[in-house]
């Protein structure tokens, strides 16, 4: 017996949430990156705080790649793990090093505004597929963005 039959779910109808959550992973996995970059490169009078700021946010973000490759699998898929296949699949790309605060900042927040709506899709299709589960995963994840939009937008105003 395979996970998804004693999930009660549907295996057609989480092939399309399951390609979701790979794109989805492909753009957590290069947004990760670029924060650890931001992190180790960040400069000026902000660096002390943005400095611990990044080092949560790229720790949260290590937390989501492992729930959304860990979803792919109690769905049935295989999820993505080679970089290369990320950066083809990512509306998120790579950045260069960039050190100065407000910069990644508003770097941070093109991103977020792309998870969040990569989530938005994702959550939908789930919740087509009666999948709580996924439906709750990514209802956590963008309650949790959607807060650090605000507070991103704050620090630029």
């Amino acid at each position: 017996m395979k996970t998804l039959d004693y999930l009660q779910l549907d295996l057609k109808k989480t092939e399309k949430t399951v390609a979701g959550l790979q794109e989805l992973l492909a753009n957590l996995q290069v947004y990760y990156t670029n924060l650890r970059g931001f992190h180790w490169n960040v400069k000026g009078i902000e660096f002390y705080d943005l400095h611990a700021k990044l080092e949560e946010f790229y720790d949260d973000t290590a937390e989501k790649v492992d729930e959304v490759a860990e979803r792919i699998l109690m769905l049935g898929g295989v999820p993505t793990h080679n970089y290369s296949e990320y950066l083809k699949i990512s509306s998120i790309k790579e950045t260069g090093v960039v050190s100065n605060a407000k910069e990644i900042a508003k770097n941070l927040l093109d991103s977020l505004k792309e998870l969040i709506g990569l989530e938005r899709k994702v959550l939908e299709t789930a919740s087509e597929g009666d999948d709580e589960g996924t439906v709750a995963l990514l209802s956590d994840f963008i309650s949790g963005q959607e807060k650090n939009v605000w507070m991103l937008t704050a620090f630029l105003s």
